[in-house]
């Protein structure tokens, strides 16, 4: 299963394995709070990519479709395919600062990670 939670929010024990996917570490926030089992800045968007979407709701489509080239042309398939194999036997959380639940980059990974594993 994979679950998304924003980093600030109180960790769980139903959260399993935390993955905090941003390239940039939350502002304000203590490491012991986070409860971070990985930080996996090479899955977060390009610095360019990031600064582009600004989290923008009318960019999101375009995000997606340049986040997910990204992921596939740099490399990380593997790693994607090892969690979403993880993710199919147990819990992760994918992690992120963003302070919208819909259009985050945790989201379109996971999204992306679904579509890999079909």
């Amino acid at each position: 299963m994979i679950r998304l939670k924003r980093v600030y929010e109180r960790p769980a024990e139903e959260d399993g394995r935390r993955i905090l996917v941003d390239r940039l570490w939350p502002r304000g926030l203590k490491k012991e709070q986070a409860r971070i089992d990985e930080w996996r800045k090479d899955l977060a968007p390009s610095d360019a990519l990031r600064k582009w979407f600004k989290h923008d709701p009318a960019k999101w489509d375009a995000f997606c479709a340049r986040y997910h080239r990204e992921l596939s042309d740099t490399g990380r398939l593997d790693d994607l395919r090892d969690l979403a194999r993880l993710a199919k036997r147990s819990t992760i959380t994918l992690c992120y600062g963003a302070a919208d639940p819909e259009h985050n980059q945790a989201v379109a990974l996971r999204d992306f990670m679904r579509k890999l594993s079909r």
